[in-house]
């Protein structure tokens, strides 16, 4: 257990070193993640899933990083390479790519907590006063620095972040049990009768898949659950194990305070985009004059690879709620609450109505698309009807909001743009 309580200044680490979980697969986010994994599946026009992350990191003020990826990762890499550049002889601040380095068993990422005591290493050459494990599949601000303070200030061990949810929704969720003290007092994967927070009993904790560690700490118990079989997961295993033996605190992440917030948007915005229906209606929440997720905060700016490509055009076209990236052509057509990615053609006679159409996309002349997701690098032949009631694609909607979704190379009527691996 922590010794007693000592000033600020003795309590503050010198370093904090992040581990970013970037080597999912993101299975439930098909065909979007064929080619990559899911956090660099693009968002919001502009932006990869593993940008939001970073981005907490980087204006947090945390700028040594490592972003641990596996699954079809050379997209990830590639985009990492180009917008997150760091440079100069500073050994406190680098984002560096680590693939498995097959050390331990001698085999791929078993788990969160494996990925991580395969690359033990890492934290002992650093010798940081706190770790950071976080997850890179969500779109959320975050200042780090405020569930730091509140880890030292309770003299934690291990902070989980938890999200509020309410409690007839909560059994999708791992659940955290916590006193009227912060403290974790029971964790439970998807439970049946989920526990209530302290004081509301209309509201659980979910925990959000992220960690502020006592460095000693974090050592010590990968090495421990390392020596034993199991599914070597921070949720599944770490957790649960220690908070009958250690001092592990839930940060609720509704007290987090984000500069330039506007009182239209949702505070505490947190999604996890791992279906397709919730991959699209975050993307429709940062569109309209007052988003409830807004892109447009220069206090606490989402980070991204930067091109030189002309700004976008319209011609002779009408846009409604809807954002279109740079290099993108629009010609006498009507946008409705749609997100349009780079260089995207769209050609005469278009209509586009909650879509979300990704990067060097061809729309011919005369097509309607609603409610369709449209991979990068596609071309959609002229007069091509997809997506609602009215698809002549053959291709039938999908999920609970009637989704349709394009692959990448999965053209109708036309041809797929080839690129190489870099651009997916």
């Amino acid at each position: 257990m922590s010794p007693k309580r000592k000033s600020t200044q003795e309590r503050t680490p010198q370093k904090v070193l992040a581990m970013i979980m970037a080597g999912g697969k993101g299975e439930r986010l098909m065909p979007l993640t064929e080619q990559r994994s899911k956090p660099s599946v693009p968002f919001a026009g502009n932006y990869r899933i593993a940008d939001f992350v970073l981005s907490n990191f980087i204006n947090s003020g945390i700028q040594a990083m490592y972003v641990l990826v596996q699954y079809r990762s050379q997209s990830l890499i590639e985009h990492l390479r180009r917008a997150w550049r760091f440079s100069g002889p500073n050994r406190q601040a680098f984002i560096t790519v680590v693939p498995p380095q097959m050390k331990g068993r001698g085999k791929w990422y078993e788990g969160t907590a494996d990925a991580v005591y395969q690359n033990i290493n890492l934290i002992r050459d650093f010798a940081p006063g706190l770790v950071a494990v976080f997850g890179a599949d969500h779109i959320y601000r975050m200042d780090l620095r405020q569930m730091i303070q509140f880890h030292l200030d309770q003299q934690s061990e291990v902070t989980v972040a938890a999200l509020p949810v309410p409690i007839q929704a909560a059994k999708g969720f791992g659940i955290i049990e916590a006193n009227s003290d912060h403290q974790i007092v029971g964790f439970e994967e998807k439970p049946a009768e989920p526990k209530p927070m302290p004081g509301n009993p209309e509201m659980s904790y979910s925990s959000m898949g992220n960690y502020i560690f006592n460095a000693e700490t974090l050592v010590q118990i990968l090495e421990k659950d390392a020596s034993k079989a199991g599914t070597h997961d921070f949720g599944r295993d770490i957790i649960p194990s220690l908070i009958k033996s250690h001092r592990v605190l839930a940060y609720d992440f509704m007290d987090n305070a984000i500069p330039g917030i506007h009182p239209y948007e949702e505070w505490g915005y947190w999604r996890d985009v791992g279906t397709m229906e919730a991959y699209w209606q975050a993307n429709m929440d940062v569109l309209g004059e007052t988003p409830i997720f807004n892109l447009r905060n220069v206090n606490w700016p989402i980070t991204t690879d930067v091109l030189s490509d002309p700004v976008a055009s319209m011609v002779r076209s009408q846009m409604n709620d809807a954002m279109v990236g740079q290099g993108s052509l629009v010609i006498d057509s009507t946008i409705n609450r749609s997100i349009i990615g780079r260089n995207v053609h769209i050609g005469e006679g278009c209509t586009i109505e909650e879509s979300i159409i990704l990067d060097g996309t061809v729309i011919g002349p005369k097509s309607h698309l609603k409610r369709c997701i449209i991979d990068r690098f596609n071309v959609i032949d002229a007069g091509t009807i997809m997506g609602g009631d009215k698809s002549r694609t053959g291709k039938r909607p999908s999920g609970k909001l009637g989704l349709t979704t394009l692959s990448r190379g999965q053209s109708y009527g036309g041809r797929a743009i080839t690129s190489s691996s870099s651009n997916t």
